[in-house]
């Protein structure tokens, strides 16, 4: 795995000088993507059956943060893409066939909100409505929509799936003008009465117990982890990771300046500006590290088929919004001893404080949610969370 990480690393020079073109259009260039899909990159999570890597997820991850430190919009897009592979794979072969059988290059968009209508039809469902924030769609040809089905008429209880659905059956409505993150191209998915036959859903409470249908095929330890502990990550390593790249930033850029209040003086002088870098550096760190952790006991334990015990997951949920605190805390720290100069278009530094708060009002970071499960699981009250 290391060359592709050798690869993708090739790579951020150019990610890094075109970062702001990459804003500016609003979404990713098609040669940045044929890039880092010749890397090997969006492999990594793939099954090795369909040609993939089967990697650990912290290669996965080092990838993402390693991306997102040069560019947050190529960062997020990367991500949340690249850890489709891994979903796939948990759905029945007949759909991962659908999807990689003819092309294992193939990638696939998402929008998991339920925002549409789902109804019950023979052999599957009739889909429905508007899905927003489906970062890197136009560089896809398939997604992945999240939908709640009522009950059935024979008592079947409710369910919340994910639906999957070829370019064909859907259409993508440009309509991402924001703050930030402005080059993931997050358009919104419109669908109009699709078919979508049963073999292409998947229950989220299939994916809460760790038993889904693609296991049989794709037995390895890898696809034997939460879904909440994947997805979850897969959102906070590109804040981590843009949180990295504003302290690159910031420390290149504060070795040379010289503080307008102090005629003479370089930035880098101020026992104060020492402190900060010195804080916002010791969160990054502690975000980091904690997810590295967090993966390495995941996998020691599917690795050596052992279920995973609650409190382990309950621990990656919390680590994981915390991760993003402490991120968003130490890009928050930087952008404030930056100065004024750094609010200049442009700037990375700004461009990073941008693009890593937009990430935080990502529905995963609710903090609050993750935390109070965190503390349910501590006092021995029940838990009802697939996101977990």
């Amino acid at each position: 795995m290391e060359a592709v990480l050798a690869g993708v690393r090739e790579l951020l020079p150019v990610l890094r000088e075109h970062a702001q073109e990459t804003e500016d259009r609003r979404a990713l260039d098609p040669e940045t993507v044929k890039a880092l899909a010749e890397t090997g990159f969006f492999r990594l999570l793939q099954p090795t059956r369909f040609g993939g890597h089967e990697a650990h997820p912290l290669t996965f991850l080092t990838g993402v943060r390693e991306i997102a430190s040069a560019c947050g919009s190529t960062g997020w897009v990367a991500s949340v893409i690249g850890v489709h592979a891994w979903q796939l794979a948990l759905f029945p072969d007949r759909a991962q066939q659908d999807v990689w059988g003819d092309d294992t290059g193939t990638r696939m968009s998402s929008s998991y909100a339920p925002t549409g209508k789902i109804e019950r039809v023979d052999g599957g469902y009739r889909v429905t409505g508007r899905w927003s924030f489906s970062s890197g769609c136009d560089h896809a040809t398939w997604v992945l929509l999240g939908g709640i089905v009522p009950p059935g008429d024979d008592g079947t209880p409710a369910d919340f799936k994910t639906f999957l659905l070829p370019a064909a059956d859907y259409t993508i409505e440009d309509v991402w003008h924001t703050v930030g993150l402005r080059g993931t191209g997050s358009n919104d998915i419109v669908v109009d009465g699709a078919f979508v036959p049963e073999y292409r859903s998947l229950s989220f409470n299939d994916t809460a117990r760790c038993l889904c249908p693609g296991q049989e095929q794709n037995p390895g330890p890898l696809y034997r982890i939460p879904y909440a502990s994947i997805f979850s990550y897969a959102i906070t390593t590109p804040i981590i990771g843009m949180a990295t790249g504003a302290y690159r930033a910031h420390v290149e850029y504060t070795r040379e300046r010289v503080r307008a209040s102090y005629v003479g003086v370089k930035a880098a002088e101020d026992p104060h500006s020492q402190v900060r870098v010195a804080e916002a550096a010791g969160d990054i760190d502690s975000a980091w590290f904690a997810l590295q952790a967090d993966m390495r006991d995941l996998m020691d334990l599917t690795t050596a088929g052992t279920r995973l015990p609650m409190p382990l997951r309950l621990r990656v949920r919390r680590d994981q919004v915390r991760g993003t605190a402490l991120a968003i805390r130490a890009v928050d720290r930087l952008f404030e001893n930056s100065g004024g100069r750094a609010l200049r278009t442009g700037t990375p530094i700004q461009r990073f404080w941008r693009d890593a708060h937009a990430g935080r009002v990502h529905a995963i970071n609710d903090p609050e949610r993750a935390l109070s499960m965190f503390g349910r699981g501590e006092f021995g009250m029940p838990l009802n969370d697939a996101m977990v």
